[in-house]
């Protein structure tokens, strides 16, 4: 399907979308001697991805992610409420790497390649059929139909594509778009976060430096990420933190709970197709890794019972709810809490954090972490002064419903 290169046909495992997270999965399937093709609808890796790479040290050290695709590391970063007032949380050590996205798909890529996984660029899968004995992907590439037979399929398409329609999956119970922009930037060193509901109401916008003088600017919000976006531009300009407004923006839409089932008949969907991603930053990488990873372990199971079944495959779905399902849970909790937040709320959260003590306990606790969410999530909603916050706003609420 690319030139005269002869593909294996059939193939043991499809992997349908060539990110990371798919090239994860058909690395360590490859590995296991497996034969696994990938199709990815890009021609090529853009330069250019909507997401801003942050990945915790956890992360980084689980895989052993090069510095060769790490652009630098963060101790902490500033949070920036609503009225400008700014909340420094930060540590002695790095906690997270802010990773360059597109060398670091082509490197996982490259992996996977290097293990015997071969991969369909331009490629898009536009139907799978099932049959007794496997899979049929009927597959487009630049305008040319082809049938590929596999006789499993792994679903890692991202946010939004049209194949899951089909699926019989369900579809992402809630989502938010995001939008970023690429900006030259003047003396900024720290990653910023920025809440309010000027910046994106119910979610926050971001200042992340990436390289001398770079950095990424980027807003999650429910309606019109562009004008958002162009609004926290222009006013990082008049603050003299970048040079510029006038950049172009990338898209990408970020689900914020899993799908209702992630298996099928010979079928597991990973990542943010499945909805594996931390619901109070958007952040889908490191969890989609490790998904990818259980995703491989089960299918290897699969082959080797001969058993392709949905009840068979459904332990992918209990391994990863396992590891996963709490801090999803509490995380979309916290989530569905902030959005409800008044600006007047979000500072006096932030400042009730900050003048109790609470982030100083927070910066020094070694049980809290970038990934797992759940201990930050109890602490601020166990604290006596910010459940005094809540407790106002859900009388408040109640208030209004009764109106």
């Amino acid at each position: 399907m690319t030139g005269n290169k002869s593909f294996k046909n059939p193939c043991d495992v499809a992997v349908i979308g060539g990110g990371p997270v798919g090239s994860q999965t058909a690395y360590k399937l490859s590995q296991m001697g497996y034969r696994v093709l990938v199709f990815e609808k890009r021609p090529a890796f853009p330069a250019h991805i909507c997401c801003t790479g942050i990945v915790s040290r956890e992360c980084v050290e689980t895989y052993e992610i090069p510095t060769s695709v790490i652009y630098r590391q963060a101790n902490g970063a500033t949070l920036i409420t609503p009225t400008g007032r700014a909340v420094p949380v930060e540590r002695d050590t790095p906690q997270a790497a802010i990773l360059d996205r597109s060398a670091f798909n082509q490197l996982w890529a490259q992996r996977a390649v290097s293990a015997g996984a071969e991969y369909c660029y331009g490629a898009e899968v536009k139907n799978l059929k099932h049959g007794k004995n496997g899979i049929t992907l009927e597959v487009s590439q630049q305008g040319n139909p082809a049938s590929i037979q596999a006789k499993t399929v792994v679903v890692s398409t991202g946010f939004g594509a049209r194949l899951m329609d089909g699926l019989g999956l369900g579809a992402a119970g809630d989502f938010v778009m995001g939008a970023q922009a690429e900006v030259e930037t003047k003396n900024v060193d720290d990653v910023e976060v920025y809440f309010g509901s000027k910046v994106a109401p119910g979610f926050f916008g971001w200042l992340t430096p990436t390289g001398e003088n770079k950095a990424l600017v980027g807003v999650l919000s429910r309606r019109h990420p562009p004008a958002y976006l162009r609004s926290l531009l222009g006013r990082l300009v008049d603050e003299g933190k970048i040079v510029s407004a006038k950049a172009p923006f990338t898209y990408g839409g970020v689900p914020l709970r899993p799908l209702h089932r992630t298996y099928g008949d010979r079928l597991l969907v990973v990542g943010t197709a499945a909805g594996q991603v931390k619901p109070l930053t958007g952040g889908g990488i490191y969890y989609g890794l490790l998904c990818a990873d259980m995703a491989a372990n089960t299918l290897n199971r699969a082959f080797n019972s001969g058993d392709f079944s949905p009840a068979h495959l459904a332990g992918y779905e209990r391994a990863w709810k396992r590891k996963l399902g709490s801090e999803l849970r509490n995380g979309y909790f916290a989530r569905r809490m902030y959005e409800l937040l008044s600006d007047s709320q979000i500072d006096s959260v932030f400042k009730l954090m900050k003048t109790s003590g609470l982030i100083e306990e927070m910066e020094k606790s070694d049980d809290l972490s970038f990934d797992w969410h759940g201990a930050v999530v109890n602490r601020i909603f166990n604290h006596r002064l910010i459940i005094r916050v809540l407790k106002s706003l859900y009388v408040g609420q109640k208030g209004k419903k009764a109106v």
